[in-house]
């Protein structure tokens, strides 16, 4: 496999944008927790071979490979250098021989077809330029009888996103955020059409309250990645139209707000299926 992918704009922004997040990603434990579950819902077992797709730093790669053992394998897969050097530091402490971690492009792959028990995508399966090609792209490496699991989130899911897709219509300007996968009934189709069978859907009702402060960094602005368009939906604004559609944002969050702050809505689909 190549060891350095090529990368097009928007694969490399996303690669830059989670290289600068690598040093803090791990303060959270919400990554953290919903990467295990989706290894354990995924049934991984000793002795699988694993490929862990856009694997950040490591937390569903390292859950699989405590599982697998020796007999077991597991393949851990990013395109951001930062993310990869944390995932490599975690599993050097842990004493994992059972892990690699490689530099790659997850549409790019080539691994050999039938060879994966198990393939992962957490968090990150709504970041790839294609969402149809990359699943029937990794349906080819998995065994028959091999299981896919990836999160997706509802289009419900994450305030600031939410509020910008409102926003960015007045302007004309289609936000896609988690759209593509915001309902059971769009990760069922994605999944048959890409020829997996069997498919299973986990709905798990999550989110918090979070400050004013916090909700407007969430802003993203006409610089920042956004899922599966490029470039930036907002970079067509003015810089005069910028600010209002910032400061429209800012209000429309500022009327959300209650005493426990404002509502995060973080629902999450643990879609799986079979070969």
């Amino acid at each position: 496999m190549n060891n350095q992918p090529k990368l097009d704009k928007y694969k490399q922004e996303i690669a830059d944008l989670y290289s600068r997040r690598s040093q803090t990603y791990d303060n959270s434990d919400w990554h953290l927790q919903i990467a295990q579950r989706l290894v354990e819902y995924g049934r991984v077992s000793r002795g699988q071979q694993v490929l862990d797709i856009a694997t950040g730093t490591g937390h569903v790669a390292i859950a699989a490979a405590q599982i697998v053992g020796s007999e077991g394998r597991v393949i851990g897969i990013d395109i951001s250098p930062g993310m990869l050097a944390v995932a490599r530091n975690k599993a050097l402490e842990l004493n994992l021989h059972n892990t690699e971690f490689l530099l790659a492009d997850a549409e790019a792959l080539d691994f050999p077809e039938n060879s994966c028990d198990r393939i992962f995508c957490s968090c990150a399966f709504i970041w790839m330029s294609d969402l149809h090609a990359a699943l029937t792209h990794w349906h080819t490496f998995l065994k028959p009888g091999g299981i896919i699991g990836i999160h997706a989130f509802a289009d419900t899911a994450f305030v600031g996103g939410v509020v910008t897709q409102q926003v960015a219509q007045k302007y004309g300007i289609a936000f896609y955020m988690s759209k593509p996968t915001g309902t059971v009934e769009k990760c069922q189709n994605l999944l048959e059409q890409a020829g997996f069978k069997e498919i299973e859907i986990k709905i798990e009702q999550d989110g918090s309250y979070i400050s004013l402060e916090k909700a407007k960094a969430m802003w993203a602005g006409n610089s920042h990645p956004a899922p599966g368009q490029y470039p930036p939906p907002l970079s067509t604004l003015s810089t005069e139209q910028l600010a209002q559609a910032q400061a429209e944002f800012e209000a429309e969050l500022e009327a959300l707000q209650t005493e426990q702050g404002i509502w995060n809505d973080i629902t999450t689909f643990y879609v799986f299926g079979k070969k």
